[in-house]
């Protein structure tokens, strides 16, 4: 198989809670050797079983002001009193080495990487096929209080009306054919001629014979 040199893109995945997108973020991880998930800086407190470098690197306030302050970081969002971000560095590498990032942020931090590195991204916003299926899932996994759901429901209509800010949109009524329209999208994205830099030279030995 004949490999062409290419920049990585920055995969974006966002959507109300509930609606897949960390099911079909696992699958796409499990089966793709090529993307890696984004790992945040953030100052709160491990839970237990989080490890850090794996789930987040866990550092202080004062770290994440150095980082803010010299632009170290792509996005970055405060919630609950805690700083959430993207480190710059590992992510710019990982470009170059021809590598994806796959990316677990709001469309709040969804703008500010596009201010930020906006050629290199590409958007998916994950929808639930009804709103009454968004509140059972929410229900069947059993992970949050009544009180809680009533909240997530409340608040996804405010995140689904930014989804025309989005490149690409799936529906995920069934998580098989949600997956496979993710690889389509993955898969189209990486041919596109701009990421694939090694095109120029592979034209150019193509043709010196002709």
């Amino acid at each position: 198989m004949i490999e062409i040199q290419r920049r990585g893109l920055l995969l974006v995945m966002s959507s109300p809670s509930g609606a897949g997108k960390t099911t079909l973020s696992k699958r796409l991880l499990a089966s793709d050797g090529n993307i890696t998930m984004s790992v945040s800086v953030t100052t709160r407190n491990p839970r237990p079983g989080e490890v850090d470098g794996k789930d987040y690197h866990f550092i202080s306030h004062e770290e994440f002001g150095r980082l803010r302050d010299r632009n170290d970081l792509l996005e970055y969002a405060e919630v609950f009193g805690n700083f959430y971000g993207t480190p710059k560095r590992p992510v710019t590498e990982a470009l170059q080495a021809g590598r994806d990032v796959l990316f677990d942020i709001d469309w709040q931090g969804t703008q500010q990487m596009a201010q930020a590195m906006e050629d290199d991204l590409v958007r998916i916003f994950i929808l639930p096929p009804s709103a009454e299926e968004l509140r059972l899932r929410l229900i069947n996994r059993a992970q949050d209080s009544a009180s809680t759901v009533a909240k997530r429901m409340a608040k996804a209509a405010d995140e689904i009306s930014h989804w025309p800010e989005y490149d690409y949109v799936i529906v995920n009524d069934n998580i098989d054919t949600a997956a496979r329209q993710l690889d389509s999208i993955l898969t189209a994205e990486r041919l596109k001629r701009r990421r694939r830099t090694g095109l120029t030279q592979f034209v150019r030995d193509l043709t010196k014979n002709l």
